[in-house]
C-alpha cells in the first residue's frame, strides 16, 4: 500500500493533534503541590530561621558573660604599667573599686539568669539544647 501526498498530510496533522505536551518543572511543581506539603515547607522555613536566631541570641548572652567575668578579674590586677608596679594607696579609689565590681556582679547575675531562661525556652521549643 502507497501513501499519496494528501495521506501523509493527513497522518502529520493526527499525530500533532494527538500529542499532548504536558509542562514540567519546578514552577508547574510548585504549583500543584497541597495545602499541606506548602505549610510544611513554610513551618520549616520558619522554624530554622526562629532557631538560628534564638542560638545566635544565646550565644551572644554567653559571650557577653565572659566579657564580664574578664572585666571583674581585670578589676583585680592592681599592676595596670607592668608587673614591677603597683597602684598606690593613695591613688586607690575603694568607693569605686566597689561601686564597679557590685555592678559589674549584679549584670553578670543578671545575664546568667537571661542565659538560663533562655537555654530553657530554646529547648522546649527545638527538642534540643542549643550549642
Amino acid at each position: 500500500m502507497e501513501l499519496d501526498e494528501k495521506d501523509i498530510n493527513k497522518v502529520g496533522e493526527d499525530a500533532t493533534l494527538d500529542i499532548e505536551v504536558t509542562p514540567s518543572g519546578a514552577f508547574i511543581d510548585s504549583l500543584k503541590r497541597t495545602n499541606k506539603s506548602i505549610k510544611s515547607d513554610r513551618a520549616i522555613s520558619i522554624s530554622e530561621e526562629a532557631e538560628m536566631a534564638y542560638e545566635r541570641y544565646i550565644q551572644d548572652i554567653r559571650m557577653g558573660i565572659k566579657r564580664l567575668k574578664r572585666e571583674r578579674t581585670n578589676m583585680l590586677d592592681m599592676s595596670p604599667d607592668n608587673t614591677q608596679s603597683l597602684i598606690l594607696a593613695k591613688n586607690f579609689d575603694s568607693k569605686t573599686f566597689v561601686e564597679r565590681d557590685l555592678g559589674i556582679a549584679v549584670s553578670l547575675r543578671n545575664e546568667e539568669i537571661r542565659l538560663s531562661l533562655a537555654e530553657k525556652s530554646f529547648e522546649y521549643l527545638f527538642g534540643r539544647k542549643a550549642n
